[in-house]
């Protein structure tokens, strides 16, 4: 695909960025991989408004128009494989074998969840109630159900991490829903996600349904969210952005959900096996180079098997090979932008300067090009020191020892994140009491996997709101209920 095709999708149309365009940039090579639309404040608003005057007609087409759609969208980007996961690549730096398995596939996996979503009952029958006689009505037997609708216009904005994934998992529901959407990729890596809204348009949405507005300005972005049209706000990125826009959104009571920063609590306690625990914790370098809000990157492991973690890890990190991400070889590619690596490399050092020991990595790799960090672990570490206790969004993971299943629970909690933990232990039903005093939104046993249908969000600074599986539909729906006399 050449610079020129990419372009905006405002109420059906193909449109250029009315402030131009901006340099996408290889994190590997450093160069300029692609040019992404500058979109300004009127098209940002244009776009508020075309999916407001598509929604009434959207909003009451059949569950089975709208499942339809979603596949024949899910097929049709699925068509265009080759073209688009090289440049999914390339603007996020993501390794082969991420691409393939967490960049592109998952996207149409997720549109094809929410067309069976569709179909989803969204009318829920409530037991009849002997009422008595008010002022206001005679009494009865009074029936209701719950019925579930459209919330409205929602505006999703992701983070750059896995651009196509993440949005697909907001469209997907919202659209299946009957809501139309305009859709706000991160402005590090928005060409994929342009490409899907693109084909989706060409799939048969109708004119506004799905718009798309991209840009390194905030205003736009900041228009979407408090143009009084927007219903909901859909984000995914840092806790400090996230905060933002909530207060945009409490103050016009928009709808909201939000999946915020993470800072995972990993518990090894001397009877787990440190085989897969060592496995799980060194995903953490592998997978995307650590830029993933749901790692295992604070590791709380108790003294009698400290040495042996801590040793199994830093074999694991020299395993694994750092370099370019198209070679299939390569485990750790880059991060996504220089500025990013001086941000984790900063807070290594002042990790150092607290007290903290770099057990393995700290470096580049020996790279002049591209912005790689190396596998890096920090152990010797406290829960007071500032990178066990800020999300570092890279691939340093921190250890800190403790005594007791007691102490190993206070510290897990002691954070202001609570979005995905992890518990390693031999015995499960240990695991499982331990899993349940943890105030985070989700909790692994023995395993980083994960169950798709299961409600995901965070406790505390990691967001409001679940979505997941069904409860995706939910998220992206407003509670109606309706009562009638017997």
């Amino acid at each position: 695909m050449s610079d020129s095709t990419y372009r905006l999708t405002i109420g059906g149309e193909s449109v250029e960025g009315a402030a131009g365009t901006y340099d996408i940039v290889n994190p590997a090579t450093e160069e300029v991989t692609g040019r992404a639309p500058e979109a300004s404040v009127d098209q940002a608003n244009a776009a508020v408004e075309a999916a407001a005057e598509a929604f009434p007609a959207w909003s009451r087409t059949t569950p089975e128009e709208r499942a339809e759609l979603l596949d024949r969208a899910a097929d049709l980007i699925e068509a265009h494989r080759k073209e688009i996961v090289p440049v999914l690549q390339a603007e996020t730096g993501a390794t082969a074998r991420t691409v393939k398995s967490m960049q592109f596939f998952p996207a149409t996996a997720r549109l094809r969840r929410y067309a069976k979503g569709a179909l989803e009952p969204t009318i829920t029958p409530l037991p009849p109630a002997v009422m008595p006689t008010t002022p206001l009505a005679p009494g009865g037997l009074i029936s209701a159900v719950a019925n579930r609708q459209p919330v409205g216009v929602v505006t999703c904005i992701t983070s750059y991490n896995v651009p196509m994934t993440n949005m697909a998992g907001k469209i997907g529901p919202a659209l299946a829903m009957g809501n139309t959407v305009i859709v706000k990729p991160a402005p590090q890596d928005p060409l994929g996600v342009l490409r899907m809204v693109e084909l989706m348009n060409e799939a048969g949405f109708p004119p506004g349904v799905v718009n798309v507005v991209t840009g390194q300005d905030i205003a736009p972005s900041e228009a979407v969210v408090a143009h009084p049209a927007t219903d909901m706000v859909s984000f995914t990125g840092s806790t400090g952005v996230g905060q933002r826009i909530g207060a945009v959104c409490g103050s016009q009571m928009k709808r909201q959900l939000m999946e915020l920063g993470g800072k995972g609590a990993c518990i090894v306690f001397d009877d787990a096996d440190l085989k897969a625990a060592i496995g799980g914790i060194s995903s953490v370098w592998g997978f995307h180079s650590g830029q993933i809000c749901t790692s295992p990157t604070r590791v709380i492991v108790q003294r009698g098997v400290y040495d042996a973690l801590v040793g199994g890890l830093q074999k694991a990190a020299g395993h694994m090979k750092v370099g370019d991400p198209t070679d299939p070889d390569t485990v750790v590619g880059p991060v996504i932008t220089g500025a990013h690596r001086e941000r984790i490399e900063g807070y290594v050092r002042t990790g150092i300067d607290e007290g903290a020991t770099v057990a393995v990595g700290g470096g580049r790799g020996g790279f002049d090009t591209g912005f790689y960090v190396e596998p890096t672990l920090l152990v010797d570490c406290t829960n007071e020191m500032t990178p066990v206790r800020e999300e570092l969004f890279g691939p340093v993971v921190v250890v800190v020892p403790v005594d007791d299943e007691d102490e190993a629970v206070a510290i897990a909690n002691d954070s202001d994140y609570g979005l995905y933990s992890y518990v390693f232990s031999g015995d499960t039903s240990r695991a499982w009491n331990v899993a349940r005093q943890l105030r985070s939104g989700n909790v692994g046993i023995n395993s980083l996997q994960r169950n798709h249908e299961a409600p995901f969000g965070g406790f505390k600074q990691s967001g409001v709101g679940r979505d997941g599986g069904s409860y995706g539909l939910l998220a992206y729906s407003e509670l109606q209920s309706i009562v009638w006399p017997s």
